[in-house]
């Protein structure tokens, strides 16, 4: 299968997803509490144009059952995932609308400006190739840090490791994997190669995300811009 393809060659970059501070400072509960607000609120808005890269899918959806999975895909970030960080925002006290006029950070702008860019111009398999990667290794980092002694159970990041290790995040990942994998099927090995090229630099992207939060990095280190 295409996916198995693609696992293969973004491996490497996500085992080191789970040896960053940031995630086994989640796993262990040792994680400032402050990277972690810094990261829902940078989160929330990636999610925004996430959903975004979804119904671009909706419509450039050749089938209804296509158009369906795209719709059903965004509700439920809309509706669970972004809610979520809507709850996590009010215990550590953020409100709504601090949330929503959060200032993005270069590492986000550089994230979803190229998801939009490469949806846009590309076809439906484009726009599966520009979230799989956020949506599969979100769960694969889920159910590795479940399956540590009390992390799921944590006062801050247990209901995150729980939301990403859950039955339904699971089933909407390999929902995902499954759509990549039927519209890439009679593709040839030129249009196989874009779809690679996209899934592994928003792996790349995701690690970088993950350094930005444990940083806290609005823009360049050290600069006064």
């Amino acid at each position: 299968m295409f996916t198995d393809r693609l696992y293969e060659k973004a491996k490497p970059i996500w085992d080191q997803y789970l040896e960053h501070p940031f995630v086994r400072g989640i796993g262990d509960g040792s994680l400032e509490l402050e990277k972690f607000k810094f990261f829902m609120e940078q989160d929330y808005l990636y999610l925004i144009d996430y959903c975004r890269v979804f119904a671009l899918g909706s419509v450039k959806a050749n089938q209804l059952e296509t158009m369906t999975m795209f719709a059903d895909m965004l509700h439920s970030t809309l509706n669970e995932e972004m809610d979520l960080h809507r709850k996590y925002a009010e215990r550590i006290g953020i409100s709504k609308e601090e949330l929503e006029n959060t200032k993005p950070s270069a590492t986000l702008l550089a994230y979803t400006s190229y998801m939009l860019n490469k949806a846009q111009q590309g076809s439906e398999a484009e726009v599966v190739a520009c979230v799989l990667a956020c949506a599969w290794s979100y769960n694969e980092i889920g159910l590795a840090l479940n399956k540590k002694e009390g992390a799921s159970e944590h006062e801050f990041y247990g209901d995150w490791i729980k939301m990403y290790a859950s039955d339904e995040f699971t089933n909407l990942a390999e929902d995902m994997k499954q759509l990549m994998n039927q519209l890439a099927d009679d593709k040839p090995e030129r249009e196989k190669a874009h779809l690679e090229e996209i899934f592994l630099h928003t792996s790349k992207l995701e690690y970088l995300f993950w350094e930005m939060a444990d940083k806290k990095k609005m823009w360049v280190e050290d600069s006064n811009l």
